[in-house]
């Protein structure tokens, strides 16, 4: 049932057999896929990176539940829902149904379970790694004047260690550079110094450093034309979900600078699932949920598409709901007040089908099944559907680990992130410069040491130069005689009441 213009979704109407797609020339007008947990929504997400893959569009996705991962697998007569899966096939229509697995490839921040990715301090930037570091206001323009100082001191940030050591050559700065940046104070400093240990403590280290991710090992297509799918192993990740949700925010950002403008192509070239959304808007400040908005409004145009996967629709803020014209919703469970609001918060952003109440069909739906609606002619969203959502060809569940194995050690990437670099950056630098300063004041203080040696010198010579060191006859050292010693000693008394008693009851007695 697909073809080169169109993705099957699954079926609709009263029979199930009216076809649910989404064409490819609108799949850049991002989507949204909704519902509670157990619903459907991880299938439905499998499904759609089939298509794209097939259709030879690249894809990314965080394999939360570590389902994802069998998308390297083809699916088998054998799995136990096999039966059930060709007759849900057979029951919308879908002819072509068959077993294949896809060109997957493994990443995992932590290269445990796939390729490593790393970025800079630097592409980060200052108001993620804010983000990252849950930094207030102060804390955050304290940040960016250590980028700011970074880049004219020509200070490359690659790694945390680089960041730790500009913000201790910060700190040492405070009271010069809080003259021409604002306020920096020591206190502040050390917050963000204290964050970033944490940070550090939960493995995020790992994450910043060289090679950094070339964003075209990722927007690539296997030998047979097919779109590569590149899979995020998060299981250790999301127990940082600050952590995630940067670095998803980071990679969506990375794809609008770096992609060129394409317009309106007839099919997306890159798809980005944003699985867990909610974790990137919770408590985000408005600047940064500002950012989001912008990068989701304009990479339509760069040929990348947006998908969010969240449990609630009003998980993701009105401003960026309103531009994910492609919609799965799964079932709803309405137990509260914040869910019967949300309910029918949803129901409203359908376009209404006279068949049924969209609201009611919200909660009746069952496993599998979603409604459904996409943009279709001239980019106007079609009527609402309910829809049976077609099988995966592709394995339900994880892959076997064999599987993921062999997909590793065959990759196109292989070999390239594996081993980490670490060149001459901020830190060293830093380190020369102060192993420099102390070299420097060491020298200073022996000089110093020296002069003192030599002025006390002076000071006891009666000639006022500097006292020659006295030789025997024979070319060695003289010591003092005991009647030099007695005179000296004589001398230094002389200056006291019992000095002079003392030298005058010698001289009487020498005439006596």
């Amino acid at each position: 049932m697909a073809d080169q213009t169109a993705i099957f979704i699954g079926g609709g109407g009263e029979d199930y057999t009216l076809p649910q797609t989404l064409l490819l020339r609108y799949a850049n007008r991002h989507g949204l896929i909704a519902g509670a947990t157990g619903t459907g929504k991880t299938v439905t997400l499998q499904i759609l990176a089939e298509s794209f893959s097939a259709a030879g569009t690249p894809v990314f996705l965080a394999d939360v539940k570590g389902d994802l991962s069998g998308l390297a697998q083809a699916g088998s007569p054998e799995h136990k829902l096999h039966e059930k899966l060709v007759a849900r096939a057979g029951k919308i229509g879908f002819a072509d149904y068959g077993y294949e697995d896809f060109p997957v490839v493994f990443w995992d921040l932590y290269g445990q379970q796939g390729h490593p990715i790393r970025t800079t301090i630097t592409e980060m930037g200052p108001v993620l790694t804010a983000r990252l570091l849950e930094l207030n206001e102060a804390q955050e323009g304290v940040l960016n004047i250590a980028f700011r100082i970074a880049e004219e001191e020509g200070l490359a940030l690659l790694d945390l260690k680089d960041l730790q050591a500009m913000l201790t050559h910060v700190g040492e700065r405070a009271g010069e550079l809080s003259l021409a940046y604002g306020n920096v104070s020591k206190a502040t400093v050390g917050t963000i110094q204290r964050r970033l240990l944490v940070l550090e403590t939960q493995g995020a280290g790992k994450f910043f450093g060289e090679p950094a991710l070339d964003l075209s090992d990722m927007i690539a297509t296997a030998p047979d034309g097919r779109g590569q799918v590149n899979i995020l192993a998060p299981d250790q990740l999301m127990q940082s979900p600050r952590l995630y949700a940067t670095f998803l925010l980071w990679l969506l950002s990375e794809l609008w600078e770096t992609l060129p403008e394409v317009g309106d192509p007839d099919k997306p070239k890159f798809v980005f699932f944003f699985d867990e959304a909610h974790l990137l808007f919770d408590g985000a400040p408005k600047p940064l949920v500002d950012k989001v908005e912008q990068v989701a409004r304009l990479i339509r145009s760069k040929g990348v598409g947006v998908y969010f996967i969240t449990q609630q629709p009003d998980d993701v803020p009105e401003d960026i709901l309103a531009q994910l014209g492609n919609r799965v919703q799964h079932a709803l469970r309405a137990f509260t007040p914040r869910d019967q609001k949300a309910l029918k918060q949803a129901a409203e952003t359908f376009r209404a089908n006279p068949r049924f109440e969209t609201e009611a069909a919200i909660t009746e739906v069952g496993v599998g099944e979603a409604l459904v609606s996409t943009l279709q002619d001239k980019g106007a969203p079609s009527m609402v559907e309910r829809t049976l959502v077609r099988p995966p060809s592709s394995r339900l569940g994880p892959c076997d680990p064999e599987v993921r194995q062999a997909a590793i050690r065959r990759s196109p990437v292989a070999g390239l992130y594996e081993k980490e670099v670490d060149r001459e950056s901020a830190f060293e630098l830093l380190r020369a410069r102060a192993e420099k300063r102390a070299a420097e004041q060491q020298a200073a203080g022996a000089e110093e040491a020296r002069d003192r040696e030599f002025e006390r010198a002076r000071r006891y010579d009666p000639r006022g130069s500097s006292p020659e060191p006295r030789t025997s006859r024979t070319g060695g050292r003289r010591s003092d005689t005991t009647g030099e010693a007695l005179v000296k000693s004589i001398a230094r008394a002389a200056g006291s009441q019992l000095g002079r008693q003392v030298v005058q009851s010698l001289i009487r007695g020498l005439f006596r």
